[in-house]
């Protein structure tokens, strides 16, 4: 693909970052959605250190919107916390905390970007359980136009992508299909949590 078409996707890519971003922290800053600190303070450390990997990998452009989020992330989870969006964590959050950052030396021994990425990929995936909890018991707590926004982001990301390789390519795949997850588990819950208040 010609690079132009790569640096369009990144544009686009980055603009829906920021589309969904903005609205996002703005629900939070007024108590509508109610992120949890575990989660974003996991995927803001993995998805900035996978954004250097994807950069040493040659992902060029298309790492991009990756590095955008990943520093929006960390600002999310410091909102998060500073605004206690979800308070009530379980001994299953703290599970998931401990192991995602028990992994994180890993990256850091194996000095290969290819293992950084599929060991920080997962510790982030681990990074969603605090937050399918949640989406479980409290889905009216989240934004679903955000998740959609999100998924299509990380689709422009994949396609803006200089050199296709697993280390390249996993991150926001899974990413995609961590938001996806969610968002069936929100518009289930809330449909089936409307039935039962009707």
């Amino acid at each position: 693909m010609d690079f132009n078409i790569k640096l369009i996707f990144s544009v686009i890519a980055i603009v829906l970052a920021i589309i969904g971003f903005v609205p996002y922290i703005a629900l939070i800053l007024r108590g509508q959605v109610k992120p949890h600190v575990f989660s974003w303070v996991i995927w803001g450390i993995t998805t900035t250190i996978i954004f250097f990997a994807q950069l040493e990998a040659e992902g060029g452009v298309g790492a991009w919107p990756i590095g955008l989020s990943g520093f929006i992330t960390i600002f999310i989870a410091i909102l998060a916390y500073i605004k206690r969006g979800d308070v009530t964590i379980s001994k299953l959050d703290w599970g998931f905390l401990i192991v995602a950052l028990a992994s994180l030396p890993l990256w850091y021994i194996t000095n290969d970007p290819l293992w950084t990425v599929v060991i920080l990929t997962t510790v982030d995936m681990i990074g969603f359980g605090p937050t399918f909890r949640k989406a479980y018991h409290r889905p009216f707590e989240d934004s679903r136009i955000f998740f959609i926004i999100m998924i299509l982001r990380n689709v422009c990301s994949v396609v803006a992508l200089e050199a296709y390789s697993v280390t390249t390519v996993l991150f926001p795949f899974c990413l995609a299909i961590g938001f996806l997850i969610l968002l069936v588990i929100l518009q289930h819950r809330r449909i089936a949590l409307s039935k039962q208040a009707a």
